[in-house]
């Protein structure tokens, strides 16, 4: 929908910056070109007017007048406005509409009738504040034997011509108007073309992220990127599948496999034990006992991931009481390590993450804490916004800054480390929580080190 909404969006805005671009440069040329035509129909009005004029006629007796002003009443109506007939002092001789007969057009607010007197034929469309608005004025010398005998003004309104370019303008924007839509509408059904396997496919990568592996955008309908495209992703997802389920089945197969060896050695420790009379003998003999138990859990665990994720389930983990239940488990070993562990859980703290993942992390947190920095220890159950974790604080020399983004790395030890340690500890942690989306952090300063385990939150509590 976003896909569409965006492609229908940038369309519109093409299209109506096509037809602002089309359609204001030809309404101001139709403007302009209305102005000019009226501009050279009045200036040769009064060009025609003056060539039938002479000084005869402007010296003319009573009924001589009365004729020329009967033309100039006949003409005004041919051309409808008002014709004005001066004298070479710029005096009316003649005025159609009967109003200003002697009164004095030479002046400021009719620059055209000055230049007519100069012998220069003028026209243009001006603002006059006697008739209230735009006219169209054009001025014409009458000349008699080479000399200048007077001039004739024609003045008309614009009005009706100012309305016919407001139709025609009001005609353009509707027929503009009428592209955009149309416009629109096309590009809503190339949207929606365009956009709909593009949606489908984004729909079956997200089913494909979220673990649904069998997930395919199969035959898409589009151009021929695509079909491509979504031919390259379900080629991906195929290989991706047969991966993941190799690496289940060898999982599976591997801790299945594992079970009996790690039979047989229990039971020959136990029956070593039961035999030997050194005490330090037994003791070391427990203690194999017990890892050998330690990587029964441990290959247990992943037999379940592995039935889980073959399943589809979503495992969740209640990470208070992981907290609660690790504090108790470590406790006589802490305090042999002279050492104390207090805890700090949360209720209703439940993350996506496998209850002994997170029970894993925790080991391995607090392990490293009593080996590098044995005293008070701190197991605290941690939220924020759509996260809850873990995190163990210790009061040892801490973690030198240079070293601190790299402790988690698989074989690092830093400097100061204890002999015997294998630097996969917190890798490990690490490992199990980007595991389940989360992560892990190193801070702390010289007062005591800090490691924060962080989980997704689930958002169902409790199932």
């Amino acid at each position: 929908m976003k896909v569409r909404t965006r492609l229908v969006a940038s369309f519109a805005y093409v299209l109506l910056v096509v037809i602002v671009a089309l359609t204001v440069p030809l309404a101001i040329v139709l403007r302009d070109r209305a102005r000019s035509e009226l501009e050279a129909l009045t200036l040769t009005n009064a060009q025609t007017v003056a060539a039938v004029l002479n000084q005869d006629r402007l010296d003319a007796d009573r009924a001589e007048r009365r004729r020329l002003e009967g033309d100039a009443a006949r003409y005004a109506a041919d051309v409808g406005g008002r014709v004005v007939i001066l004298d070479a002092d710029g005096t009316v001789l003649v005025d159609s509409d009967g109003e200003d007969v002697g009164e004095n057009f030479a002046t400021v607010g009719r620059p055209e009738v000055a230049q007519a007197l100069d012998s220069q034929a003028v026209a243009d469309v001006r603002r006059s504040d006697e008739e209230g608005g735009d006219i169209a004025v054009g001025a014409a010398p009458i000349i008699d034997g080479g000399e200048l005998v007077g001039a004739v003004r024609i003045s008309r309104g614009v009005q009706t011509v100012q309305e016919n370019v407001g139709r025609a303008t009001a005609a353009i924007a509707a027929v503009a108007l009428g592209g955009l839509v149309a416009g629109l509408v096309l590009a809503v059904a190339l949207a929606r073309s365009i956009a709909r396997p593009m949606t489908r496919l984004a729909a079956t990568a997200h089913s494909f992220g979220e673990g649904e592996l069998s997930s395919r955008a199969g035959p898409i309908e589009g151009d021929a990127e695509v079909k491509e495209l979504a031919h390259s992703f379900d080629e991906m997802a195929e290989r991706t599948e047969r991966t993941v389920r190799s690496q289940r089945e060898f999982v599976a197969n591997a801790s299945h496999q594992l079970r009996t060896p790690l039979t047989g050695i229990k039971l020959r420790l136990e029956g070593a034990i039961a035999d030997t009379t050194d005490p330090r003998i037994r003791e070391e003999l427990r203690a194999a006992d017990q890892e050998v138990d330690r990587l029964a859990q441990i290959i247990e665990r992943l037999l379940t991931m592995a039935t889980r994720i073959e399943e589809g389930s979503v495992p969740r983990a209640d990470v208070g009481d992981a907290v609660d239940r690790t504090v108790a488990r470590w406790s006589e070993r802490a305090a042999q390590a002279s050492s104390t562990l207090s805890a700090q859980g949360l209720t209703d703290a439940w993350a996506v993450a496998d209850r002994d993942d997170v029970d894993q992390v925790l080991d391995v947190l607090i392990d490293n804490a009593l080996k590098y920095a044995p005293g008070p220890i701190e197991v605290r159950a941690t939220e924020h916004g759509d996260r809850v974790g873990v995190s163990v604080a210790d009061h040892g020399p801490g973690i030198p800054a240079d070293e601190a983004s790299r402790v988690a790395e698989r074989f690092y030890r830093g400097r100061g480390a204890p002999t015997g340690g294998s630097g996969l500890g917190l890798a490990i942690a690490r490992e199990l929580a980007e595991r389940w989306g989360g992560g892990l952090s190193v801070g702390g300063d010289s007062s005591g080190a800090r490691i924060d385990v962080w989980f997704r939150r689930d958002g169902l509590g409790r199932a």
